[in-house]
């Protein structure tokens, strides 16, 4: 069995390549059990393992560990760290096993890129990056290789952090980093939300006609990264219909509150790439997207840099 590092992840998934493997695989489908969740207490709070296993009626078998904790910024550490073990499917044997926080990181940009390459606008040029970990550069690079970024403007609890990540891409972009949240929300094309917060940050009256709001961070009920109003003015769209009903926390609340209900999603990401379902409705709606992650997206991300290390790319 071959050990894949988190570098030879990084270098096995072009962006281009990776939105279009997991546009394939969201159009094909695979089997896909729902992820099994588990709260762990610690001595420094609580922190979360992720199984997510998927596999291929004739192909590909693959499992993901992940662990989540959140305490881990306060060590100087990334929260989230995982293995990602893939097996070929005629006789089930390993083949590898994956950095799965790379894997992870990028095969989350990419699926946030496939949907806004469908629901935001084309002329999308200035992106808002709400929050400053792993993900915060994964997102910029991704929504830039399918939407013209001009300019991005960083957000973070740690002002020193988004200024750290607005230098890393003054070179490619247009950047900032920014105090007021709101004024930068009005102004944003595209919204990236890359928290573990459980409190809204963005207002739903902060949003400007046209504005597409890409919701990651909050995987678990009790998290929201945004207020009800943001889910009442939207069309919202979402990962899976699954993920969403038993982990989205902005979702839920937002229906527990009154102002949305589970019905109100208007399509769930394959069904709008296979046309089943329209995406934007117009150029001045607000659209919303909501990810929690679906193991499928691992898998296929997975098979992505098994085939690149394979073919010597």
């Amino acid at each position: 069995m071959r050990i894949i590092t988190a570098d030879e992840v990084a270098a096995s998934l072009v962006w281009p390549a990776l939105v279009e493997r997991l546009a394939t695989t969201f159009r094909e489908g695979v089997e896909s059990p729902p992820r099994h969740h588990h709260a762990m207490q610690r001595r420094d709070g609580e922190a979360t393992m992720l199984l997510m296993p998927a596999w291929e009626p004739d192909g590909y078998i693959g499992v993901k560990m992940v662990n989540v904790f959140p305490q881990n910024a306060d060590h100087g550490l990334p929260a989230i760290a995982g293995v990602y073990l893939l097996c070929e499917g005629a006789h089930g044997r390993p083949l590898a096993c994956l950095d799965g926080s790379e894997l992870t990181r990028r095969r989350t940009a990419a699926a946030s890129a496939l949907a806004a390459r469908s629901l935001a606008r084309e002329d999308a040029g200035t992106l808002l990056v709400v929050g400053t970990g792993k993900l915060a550069p994964m997102v910029i690079e991704a929504h830039a290789a399918v939407r013209p970024i001009q300019r991005v403007r960083i957000w973070g609890r740690h002002s020193e952090k988004a200024e750290h990540l607005a230098a890393a891409y003054a070179d490619r972009f247009e950047t900032e980093a920014v105090a007021d949240l709101e004024a930068a929300t009005r102004e944003a094309d595209l919204i990236s939300c890359v928290t573990l917060s459980t409190a809204p940050l963005i207002r739903g009256e902060w949003l400007s006609p046209g504005t597409h709001l890409d919701l990651i961070g909050a995987f678990r009920p009790d998290m929201r990264e945004t207020d009800a109003d943001c889910l009442a003015r939207s069309e919202v769209f979402v990962d899976t219909y699954a993920g969403a009903k038993g982990e989205a926390g902005d979702i839920l609340q937002a229906i527990d509150e009154g102002a949305f209900a589970f019905d109100d999603i208007r399509a769930e990401l394959a069904e709008v790439l296979k046309g089943e379902r329209p995406g934007r409705s117009s150029p001045e709606a607000i659209t919303l997207f909501k990810s929690v992650g679906a193991s499928l997206e691992d898998l296929a991300a997975a098979i992505e840099v098994w085939e690149q290390q394979e073919a010597g790319g």
